[in-house]
């Protein structure tokens, strides 16, 4: 089972992106689906969550301009990423906690994709 993210680039700041996570293999269930990010000398922060029954939560930097959601036939999770700014900038890593198909319960990460915001 493994977390693969897609959708970095670079854009200019006001610009958009479409940040992708799917998870693959022997699934069982998935519980929570997070964003996190980590900027160049910054800890790892927590971006935004999504339970299986899509309650959300952000960080206070991005509410009402990121957006988190889930596909669960899919077994994916997304970030659209609107009015981006400079600060924005970071490697962007999705995180996940399942329960995989011979029921181990697994928390995983993605390998990080980065997120390029110009000035």
């Amino acid at each position: 089972v493994q977390l693969q993210a897609s959708g970095g680039g670079l854009v200019q700041a006001g610009g958009s992106l479409r940040l992708s996570c799917a998870a693959s293999g022997s699934i069982f269930s998935i519980n929570g689906m997070d964003w996190y990010r980590q900027a160049p000398d910054n800890q790892r922060e927590l971006v935004a969550t999504i339970t299986s029954a899509h309650s959300t939560n952000y960080t206070d930097s991005v509410k009402g301009r990121f957006t988190i959601s889930r596909d669960n036939a899919m077994n994916t999770a997304y970030l659209q990423m609107n009015a981006l700014k400079p600060e924005d900038t970071a490697v962007y890593y999705c995180h996940a906690k399942l329960w995989s198909g011979s029921l181990k319960y697994l928390e995983l990460w993605g390998q990080g994709t980065q997120v390029t915001v110009s000035s």
